[in-house]
């Protein structure tokens, strides 16, 4: 399909690429690179509060939220779910993608949480735990065949995020085995 599409035979992708696999990770690049550019340019960015700009960020996801489940998904998300233990420079290139997505949010995180007196919270581990909610809201809209399960988790997320902020004096409980992976302070 994808050949037909674009007018090529399967032959003309693999004189560009040593394999499917080179072929798959050159796709999640491009993919990282694409939208990479989306979100640099992105409304959310010229907020000054930094929790005004997470928010903002959250809200800006939910809104790419719409029409065809294909339109707003992720590519590297969908392809790392169906290639992990098969290809791993696909793997790879998938995770280079969505945490290097998550490590932009960080320094935003990070102002936030010191700016408010958060303390026991990682801005790494915020920052993944908004993938981990949107990759697995992509993941519903595709079983249910339409965004508004999407849409939903991620008004989740942002209520999430607001209440985080809301009671700095909550205990934060900490997972022993997380330290070592930086992702609790």
């Amino acid at each position: 399909d994808l050949c037909r599409a674009a007018g090529v035979t399967k032959g003309a992708f693999f004189h560009h690429f040593d394999s499917k696999e080179a072929l798959g990770a050159a796709a999640a690049d491009y993919w990282s690179q694409v939208t990479g550019g989306l979100f640099e340019t992105a409304p959310y960015h010229q907020h000054d509060d930094p929790l005004q700009r997470v928010l903002a960020y959250i809200d800006f996801r939910r809104m790419l939220i719409a029409g065809e489940v294909c339109a707003f998904t992720c590519v590297a998300g969908t392809m790392v779910q169906e290639t992990y233990d098969q290809h791993p420079a696909i793997r790879d290139a998938c995770r280079a993608s969505i945490f290097g997505h998550a490590e932009k949010l960080e320094p935003d995180i990070e102002a936030a949480l010191r700016q408010h007196g958060i303390k026991g919270i990682a801005a790494k581990s915020l920052a993944l735990h908004t993938q981990a909610v949107l990759q697995g809201a992509f993941i519903l809209a595709k079983a249910d065949g339409g965004p508004e399960i999407a849409i939903e988790s991620v008004g989740h997320l942002r209520r999430y995020v607001e209440l985080l902020f809301a009671c700095p004096e909550a205990p934060r409980e900490r997972e022993p085995d997380q330290t070592s992976k930086g992702l609790v302070p």
